[in-house]
């Protein structure tokens, strides 16, 4: 979850254990310059689309490699009007799409999410860390090794069909048809992925019976993101062989969710209200699919096992996840909203 932190106009990478050792022992860490990969969203998301559906637009497009050896910075008009939840939740999965990292240039909108938190500056040490922060944004008509374009007004709720983040689609659409690929170690893979989730090729997954709906993981568990489940859930229950479970992100958001009565919304639907944590998202304390069993999960990736031994993982936005545990079947957010 270290890239989150790229909403803030940082540049945060996570390291592995053995790179960790290397710091302990040298305050050093070994890195070569990535390059540089714009990501330009410009226009307004319709309604039901989220943050959540950009991202995983993204890494359809480009796939899971597309970022390899690149940092992605996030510009366009899209972007800026996003908040900084929304902005964690695409940097979060910047390393889906092959990135080493992911970032918002920092602008008002950042400076107001810090303004007055605990650990920000105070006083004039706040005005002179504004001014430097500031003059970090990237030169309008700067150079990038690799840049790549979307059309927010075009995108639709997604969803992903295999078992990885990039085998991803628009909801309406129908799973791809591995025969229809020329690269042969991409129609294995599409083979393979299709075998595993038990999935036809032109198979549309609206309809889809759902056994388990997870709202939660460090891409999606932000007070925003219940908020926006909680939205739809009011007021109706959940489907009766459906479970769902909601947990959020950390022990403030529970708090301040509970001060909203945003639990009490998920309990009275038919949810299960838990503690805070990684859940379901690494099938963590007992939290996993069974085998054969299908999830709409707001996690980050769809690896086969990461949520349960034979799990089935469709990952999707919290409206989609809202709406689907509703309906007990993968479900198009727009038609109910």
């Amino acid at each position: 979850h270290t890239a989150t932190h790229g909403a803030f106009g940082a540049l945060a990478f996570g390291i592995g254990t053995s790179e960790v050792e290397h710091v302990l022992a040298t305050q050093c860490l070994l890195q070569r310059k990535p390059k540089t990969y714009e990501v330009r969203v410009d226009g307004t998301l319709p309604p039901g689309v989220t943050a959540k559906d950009i991202i995983l637009a993204l890494i359809a497009k480009i796939g899971v490699g597309g970022g390899t050896g690149h940092v992605f910075e996030y510009t366009g008009s899209a972007i800026r009007s996003l908040t900084m939840e929304e902005r964690m939740t695409i940097c979060n999965m910047s390393i889906e799409g092959g990135a080493r990292a992911g970032m918002v240039a920092p602008d008002d909108t950042t400076f107001d999410y810090l303004y007055g938190r605990e650990f920000a500056p105070k006083g004039e040490a706040w005005e002179r860390a504004v001014a430097r922060w500031r003059q970090l944004p990237t030169d309008e008509g700067a150079a990038y090794d690799k840049s790549v374009t979307l059309d927010a007004s075009a995108l639709e709720p997604m969803i992903t069909y295999g078992t990885n983040p990039g085998m991803g689609m628009k909801i309406t659409d129908r799973v791809p048809d591995p025969a229809r690929l020329g690269d042969p170690s991409q129609k294995l893979a599409l083979e393979k992925a299709l075998t595993y989730m038990g999935l036809q090729p032109g198979q549309s997954l609206l309809g889809h019976k759902v056994d388990v709906v997870f709202i939660g993981s460090c891409t999606n568990s932000r007070i925003s993101d219940l908020r926006l489940a909680a939205s739809l859930l009011k007021g109706r229950k959940v489907a009766p062989h459906t479970r769902v479970l909601v947990v959020p992100g950390s022990q403030d958001v529970k708090r301040q969710a509970e001060a909203e009565g945003l639990d009490r919304i998920f309990k009275e639907a038919g949810a299960e209200w838990r503690e805070s944590g990684c859940s379901m998202c690494i099938a963590m304390n007992g939290d996993q699919l069974q085998p054969g069993q299908y999830a709409v999960s707001t996690s980050n990736r769809n690896f086969e096992g990461r949520q349960g031994k034979g799990g089935r993982t469709f990952l999707a936005s919290p409206l989609t996840a809202a709406a689907s545990a509703i309906t007990g079947k993968v479900t198009d957010v727009r038609t109910i909203l």
